[in-house]
């Protein structure tokens, strides 16, 4: 554990959950700025979520919000939109008559292969001021963390 005090004179700056907002801000404005020059109407929760059926067609909604860490309760809603663009399908689950299976359309496909090129670039303009060794370095330190706070939440009662 860390054993750092915040004291009234720490600065904002050393402040972990501040600098990961900021970075949220402006990974989200490079995403939209980027995506929308491109001619892409498209949320980075949408591009993940379509990414993560990409890589798994046929995945359960559920499933698929685990897999991109994002609410159960609310992946619906960004189904709906996706669903709405004509971009993915919903089928009722033959092994579970509950579930929802996702898939791309063919337009989805190609919004995606079309995604995927304005996102690899807009990678490096949302840490700018890294070199190549640091920004590595990030993701690595950022995966570690994140790893780690799903690993404490699985203990969680």
């Amino acid at each position: 554990m860390i054993d750092e005090r915040i004291e009234p004179t720490t600065p904002l700056e050393s402040l972990a959950g501040h600098l990961i907002r900021r970075l949220h801000q402006t990974s989200t404005q490079v995403f939209q700025s980027q995506t929308k020059a491109a001619g892409l109407d498209l949320t980075p929760v949408q591009f993940a979520a379509m990414k993560a059926v990409h890589e798994a067609p046929g995945i359960d909604q559920a499933s698929l919000a685990a897999r991109i860490a994002y609410d159960r309760a609310t992946i619906g809603g960004v189904i709906d939109r996706l669903e709405q663009k004509g971009w993915v399908q919903r089928t009722i689950s033959l092994r579970d008559r509950r579930a929802r299976e996702v898939t791309l359309t063919k337009a989805g496909k190609r919004v995606f292969a079309e995604a995927l090129p304005v996102v690899q670039d807009l990678q490096a303009d949302i840490l700018p001021g890294l070199s190549p060794d640091e920004h590595r370095l990030f993701l690595e330190l950022a995966q570690k963390s994140t790893l780690g706070r799903d690993s404490l939440a699985s203990l969680a009662p």
